[in-house]
């Protein structure tokens, strides 16, 4: 049973993170075509962000919805003290984002009549875009880290759709900020590729501005709130009917207690106890 709920949230990983990279290198692809105005530009920062924003909506629910493999490493790393996912579990999520991530970019090709998979000629490797994608990797995880502290992971689906449109529109890389999907974007040779070559220095920015925007959060944030267990707070969002069943248990808590005080008090030292009353007895004469 376990091991079929994991082959779901795996498949829902490598399936979202295909659909992505997918939107993403169409987008690029369909950008270079001629089109009225900057309609395409436009069209090839929106429809990315709001791919992504459906996305998670869709699949939090079976996987989390991590699509990233820093994602994922921030989850557990945020987590690791009890009520985050299992490592081991988590282990295997970045193998399948970079699974999906292939298969997207395999596919947005194929739609756009090219072969399946091509090498990227698209050199990207300077100062100012490692910084780039540092930056857009780091408000990434502040973001995503950020709300499922607070208890807002609800909103994550429009937060971090928002921020990869400004993202998007504004880093001089164009915002990767995801391991897996530049990975894919190698295997494309369009407006959204990049050259092999320059993948490792991208990943590196990635992870340093990962570990920036986790080092934001636990200082704007502070330590998680953990529960009277000691396990790590809620992951997701905290619904009203959470909020209510915890109350309920405060108060039969409470109610235990106050039952506890009362029958400790009423034989307590010092006090005799108060003499039960006996059935009359019948003497046979």
């Amino acid at each position: 049973m376990r091991t079929s709920a994991l082959f779901r949230r795996l498949a829902a990983e490598a399936v979202g993170t295909a659909v992505l990279a997918a939107v993403l290198i169409g987008s690029g692809l369909r950008a270079a075509q001629p089109a009225p105005g900057g309609s395409a530009a436009v069209g090839a920062v929106l429809a990315p962000a709001l791919a992504l924003g459906v996305l998670l909506t869709v699949l939090a629910p079976v996987s989390g919805a991590h699509l990233n493999p820093l994602v994922t490493a921030a989850v557990w790393w945020t987590g690791r003290r009890g009520g985050g996912p299992p490592g081991r579990e988590l282990a295997c999520y970045p193998v399948a984002q970079l699974c999906g991530a292939v298969a997207g970019a395999a596919v947005a090709n194929a739609m756009f009549g090219r072969p399946l998979l091509e090498v990227s000629g698209r050199r990207l490797a300077a100062g100012p875009l490692w910084l780039a994608e540092a930056v857009a990797t780091g408000v990434l995880l502040l973001v995503v880290c950020g709300l499922r502290h607070v208890g807002r992971g609800r909103w994550a689906p429009v937060a971090v759709a928002g921020w990869a449109v400004a993202a998007c529109w504004g880093t001089s890389s164009g915002a990767f900020a995801n391991p897996a999907v530049t990975a894919g974007r190698a295997l494309s040779d369009g407006a959204a590729g990049i050259a092999p070559g320059s993948v490792p220095g991208f990943v590196l920015a990635q992870c340093a501005g990962a570990a920036a925007g986790l080092l934001l959060v636990a200082l704007l944030f502070g330590p998680r709130a953990t529960t009277p267990d000691g396990a790590a707070g809620p992951v997701g969002p905290v619904g009203p009917v959470a909020a209510a069943g915890r109350g309920g248990q405060g108060t039969a808590r409470k109610d235990l207690a106050a039952s506890s005080a009362s029958s400790s008090a009423s034989t307590s030292p010092g006090r005799l106890p108060e003499p039960r009353s006996r059935p009359p007895q019948c003497i046979d004469r």
